[in-house]
Formats: C-alpha cells, sequence, structure tokens
C-alpha cells in the first residue's frame, strides 16, 4: 500500500476548508521525508543513476508524487548528496590537515576518500566526476579542490611525496578504485585496499620510505 495522497489544487477543493489544506501540507511534507530517506539509500547502494521508480517504490509514494515534489533526479539528488558528501568531505580534511606528520596525514586523506566511494556509490562516483549535471554535487566536489591542494603541498614540503604529484593526479586514484570496485564488487569487495597500499608505496619517496625503515621517524 502506498503512503501517499494526491498533493494537486484539485484534492483541496474536492476536500476543502483549512483543515483539509493543513492536512494536505502535512502529506506533502511526510512524502517530501520519504523520498529524501529513500533516496539517500537507493543511491548510495546503486549510484546516482538508479531509478527513479525504484526510489518512489521505496518511499511508498507514486513515481508521480516524487515528480511533483523534485521534478525530476537532479533535484533530488541536490537534495539528499551534496550536504552528506560536504560533511563526509570536511571531516577527512580537517583529520589530514591536523596531521603533524604530512605523509600520515596524504596517506591517510587518500585512503578515506577511497573508503567513502567504496561505502556509497552515490560519492564514489561523484568524487569520479559523476555528478549528472548536480550543480550542488559539482560544488561540493570543487570546493575540496583547496584541501587537496594543502595536503598534497604538506607532504611535498616534508620531502615524503614524490614531487611530480599533483592535486589534479587524485582523479586516477579515484578511478582506479572505481573500476577496482566494479571489476572486484562480488568476489572481494575489499580488494581496492590492496591496490591503494601499493598506489601510496609507489608515490612516497625513496628517502622517507628509508627514513620509516630504519626507525628513525
Amino acid at each position: 500500500m502506498r503512503a501517499d495522497k494526491d498533493e494537486g489544487a484539485g484534492a483541496v477543493g474536492r476536500r476543502g476548508g483549512p483543515k483539509a489544506v493543513r492536512g494536505l501540507r502535512s502529506d506533502a511534507a511526510r512524502n517530501e521525508e520519504r523520498l529524501k530517506a529513500a533516496a539517500a539509500e537507493v543511491f548510495r547502494e546503486r549510484g546516482l543513476g538508479a531509478p527513479v521508480d525504484e526510489i518512489a517504490k521505496r518511499a511508498g509514494v507514486s513515481v508521480g508524487t516524487l515528480y511533483h515534489r523534485f521534478g525530476g533526479r537532479e533535484r533530488l539528488i541536490d537534495a539528499v548528496v551534496p550536504d552528506a558528501l560536504a560533511a563526509r568531505l570536511e571531516e577527512v580534511g580537517h583529520w589530514a590537515l591536523g596531521q603533524q606528520d604530512a605523509w600520515k596525514g596524504f596517506a591517510g586523506y587518500v585512503e578515506r576518500l577511497c573508503d567513502l566511494q567504496a561505502s556509497d556509490r552515490s560519492f564514489g562516483e561523484a568524487l569520479s566526476g559523476g555528478t549528472l549535471g548536480s550543480r550542488r554535487l559539482i560544488d561540493v566536489c570543487s570546493a575540496q579542490t583547496e584541501t587537496a591542494r594543502r595536503v598534497v603541498a604538506n607532504a611535498h614540503r616534508q620531502g615524503t611525496l614524490r614531487e611530480d604529484f599533483t592535486p589534479a593526479d587524485l582523479s586516477y586514484v579515484f578511478w582506479f578504485t572505481t573500476a577496482a570496485l566494479h571489476a572486484t564488487a562480488d568476489d572481494d569487495p575489499d580488494a581496492w585496499r590492496r591496490g591503494i597500499t601499493f598506489l601510496l608505496d609507489g608515490l612516497r619517496t625513496r628517502a622517507a620510505a628509508e627514513i620509516q625503515h630504519d626507525g628513525t621517524n
């Protein structure tokens, strides 16, 4: 049984009266919250391109109600993904920039962002550039560029990250993780972690690796 009720002006006319109007608004608000909760779940599980009818079904409303409340996929994405992703990115960035050991900050930054990709397909697609035209999501990802620049600069300053690595190169890391996740999702969903370990080892300068091996850092 669907939870939604008609939200159009005709429904008000049929029911009539202030109480009916208040009831309609309450129904509309509940439908909107159900849709947002369902969208967050479905996008996390199936990605930003997940069918909207699956979102409506999980929310217990009609596809018509979904389009009436949000107008389509882009506004629904904007309503649930950008704020959640921004909060996680801020948390990761704050942690990375707070590390005295810049390599620990850089490596942890990369690992944590890749973990976001693995745990939430909508985050993974956004970090890999697949925003499906969502302006707010594009802005959130663009805002992360300054944090990435500072994390990379800190590691360069301490001489632990190879000099030719740039913040833009993080895109290759995210693309690698996306490919690894798709290839191993059924057999070994954590296989990407092994790949990231090898990748980070290749990015660390020889001098920094030797210092750690000698036990002086």
